[in-house]
């Protein structure tokens, strides 16, 4: 096996990123407070066509350069939106159609294996803070909760990375079926 060289990896630019069909999904990072983690969910959602990404409260939003570290110019290409308050971002959600999922542990919380996205709807997931987790206002307003199975000691993941593994989930049932 021979690695591909990036002139072979067929790249798609800003321009055409933007003009491209998007998997019908928006992140919401209900206040993340490392600009590392907000800048790997920026890179995730390109590599996967997100919709968008919100960034609520705390959240520090693009340009800045511990952002544009990790997301390495992604925040350039995925479309996003500054919020005070994440409420504000899910009632925008909520009106123009996505179905609310927070991802949290929660009662009666659906493990991720279990959900099946339905392809003629379109899903905004929400990530909480590193410390707290969504907040409960935010999980009141949702129309259900979304919680990874996990087997260690700990009981928590970091937000970038439970983000991608939700992002890959969507697109399983998106993009790899089209």
């Amino acid at each position: 096996m021979q690695k591909l060289k990036i002139t072979e990896m067929q790249r798609i630019s800003v321009e055409e990123f933007r003009s491209s069909h998007k998997l019908p999904l928006v992140v919401v990072l209900d206040h993340v407070r490392s600009l590392y983690n907000v800048g790997s969910v920026f890179r995730t959602a390109d590599a996967f066509r997100l919709s968008g990404v919100c960034l609520c409260g705390i959240t520090a939003c693009p340009p800045h350069p511990e952002i544009h570290k990790t997301a390495l110019g992604a925040e350039d290409s995925v479309q996003w939106k500054y919020y005070e308050k994440t409420e504000d971002a899910l009632s925008e959600l909520r009106n123009q159609g996505y179905t609310l999922l927070a991802v949290e542990q929660c009662k009666g919380s659906t493990m991720l294996q279990q959900f099946v996205p339905d392809a003629d709807k379109k899903y905004a997931v929400i990530m909480g803070n590193e410390v707290k987790g969504v907040q409960q206002q935010v999980v009141n307003m949702c129309d259900g909760c979304l919680e990874i199975p996990q087997f260690g000691t700990k009981h928590s993941m970091n937000v970038s990375v439970t983000a991608g593994i939700v992002m890959w989930h969507f697109a399983q049932s998106f993009l790899l079926k089209e």
